[in-house]
């Protein structure tokens, strides 16, 4: 594992401690992010410190780090960590408290944490055959739009999915698709992208604005609207989007055939799309 960066230090890992009394480790108050990095050149930096910046404004938590201060972290982690490709955790809690207190501390002294791990990309079997997903109730919390780091519901979806043998959980709530435990999902039918609309029962996916965009560089027809669940499962293609897995397409559901039940020819596309974009962040040359 790399250094870990914690309020202002470098420290190696069994160095790096935080107070019990962190409002992070005893209510969960605080604000994450994770950044992927392709060949130490961090994809969407800008858009995720952007998000973070949003979130941690929407908790009225100040910033410990000004984003030109964040840009320069995150760059000098993602040269000096052991790989290519890593994933750059960040998070900063509202800090240590002297009483176990719900309300918040007058004064603040916020707790800043990043480190990196190595990132793998999704195994190519699984782009070509397709993973199972299994349904849920959305049972979070309906401020989704906060990137918390309190995931205790999506933590317990997630598991219902693993339990399942199964990718992902798909979420629905009031009928209507949100998202996934941890990931982004996409509809596609009748040679329609139809995406869910950013509110706040879901999170503003860095992948979901790429896989948009590029629908719109190569013009891809696309919505984005309420879906329902009866949509869902009789789409022709389900895929699910997240930064660490990018783009994977969903071809059971509840152990039922999502279109033929197998990779349509729309994710292949994408995927093909979502490649090249990365190499071209690979290559210092991010677009569309």
């Amino acid at each position: 594992m790399s250094r870990i960066y914690l309020n202002g230090r470098w420290l190696q890992p069994q160095e790096a401690v935080v107070p019990v009394m962190d409002r992070g480790f005893l209510f969960g108050d605080g604000i994450y992010e994770v950044i992927p990095v392709y060949s130490r050149r961090p994809f969407r930096l800008t858009q995720h410190l952007a998000r973070l910046e949003r979130s941690l404004a929407a908790i009225a938590l100040p910033n410990p780090h000004s984003a030109d201060e964040w840009r320069a972290l995150v760059l000098q982690l993602a040269r000096e960590a052991d790989w290519e490709d890593q994933s750059i955790y960040l998070q900063v809690t509202r800090g240590p408290m002297a009483v176990r207190n719900h309300a918040f501390p007058q004064h603040p002294l916020p707790t800043a944490v990043m480190f990196a791990e190595a990132m793998t990309p999704p195994d190519e079997r699984l782009a070509e055959q397709g993973v199972a997903a299994v349904s849920a109730a959305d049972i979070r919390w309906l401020r989704c739009d906060i990137k918390a780091t309190s995931l205790l519901a999506n933590c317990l979806l997630r598991q219902q999915a693993v339990a399942a043998g199964c990718a992902e959980a798909v979420l629905f709530r009031d009928g209507f698709l949100t998202e996934g435990a941890a990931s982004s999902i996409f509809v596609v039918k009748d040679g329609m992208l139809l995406a869910p609309i950013k509110n706040h029962l879901m999170l503003p996916g860095i992948t979901y604005d790429v896989i948009l965009e590029l629908a719109a560089t190569h013009g891809l027809p696309h919505e984005v609207r309420d879906i329902g669940e009866a949509e869902v499962r009789a789409a022709d293609e389900l895929w699910l989007a997240s930064s660490t897995r990018e783009v994977l397409p969903i071809v059971m559901l509840d152990a039922q055939k999502i279109g033929a039940g197998r990779p349509g020819p729309l994710y292949a596309q994408m995927r093909r799309w979502y490649q090249e974009f990365k190499a071209a962040v690979m290559r210092g040359a991010e677009g569309p």
